[in-house]
């Protein structure tokens, strides 16, 4: 077996906890596999310390298919296997076990003031020869009247659905 950049060694605490999730059978599947490829890849003197394509085919976290990239099989399971491997050794348990929070923020599009002016005009009476505002007519006259520099009717129209208003 070829030496591994990140090796697994596992205290017997840690073993105990993941053979616990593991038995309970109650966590997402996504956890139970991280868990399972974990323990397999246990490389201290009471793990197993299986090489990865024995892992991939014992946790099955993909269907022995040829990856296009590596042209092997569990392609995909053996980038899950190692990235599993790699956030364990690096960053510990939780974070080998749990899915990482989106880290980063958007910036509103609208502030509650123009928010506002949008839903007025949109109850507002539709432009001669229209019957109703449509998504794309009010995005329109919002930056005509100068309320937005700049705004899609996709934009115009998530803000009304989560306010409860419609132009129609």
């Amino acid at each position: 077996m070829r030496n591994k950049k990140y090796t697994v060694t596992l205290t017997d605490a840690v073993r105990e906890e993941l053979a616990g999730l593991i038995a309970a059978g109650t966590a997402p599947a996504r956890k139970l596999a991280h868990a399972r490829i974990l323990l397999k890849a246990d490389q201290s003197p009471e793990g197993p310390g299986w090489v990865d394509e024995r892992i991939a085919e014992a946790v099955e976290t993909s269907q022995p298919t040829v990856s296009a990239s590596s042209r092997r099989p569990y392609g995909k399971a053996l980038r899950t296997l190692s990235r599993v491997r790699k956030q364990y050794v690096e960053e510990g348990l939780e974070a080998a076990m749990n899915r990482r929070a989106p880290n980063r923020e958007y910036q509103r599009k609208l502030d509650g003031e123009q928010e506002a002016r949008l839903i007025a005009l949109s109850c507002s009476e539709p432009p001669k020869g229209q019957a109703r505002w449509s998504l794309r007519l009010l995005a329109d006259k919002v930056v005509e009247l100068a309320i937005v520099p700049q705004v899609s009717y996709q934009t115009v129209g998530r803000i009304l659905k989560k306010t409860s208003s419609s132009p129609t």
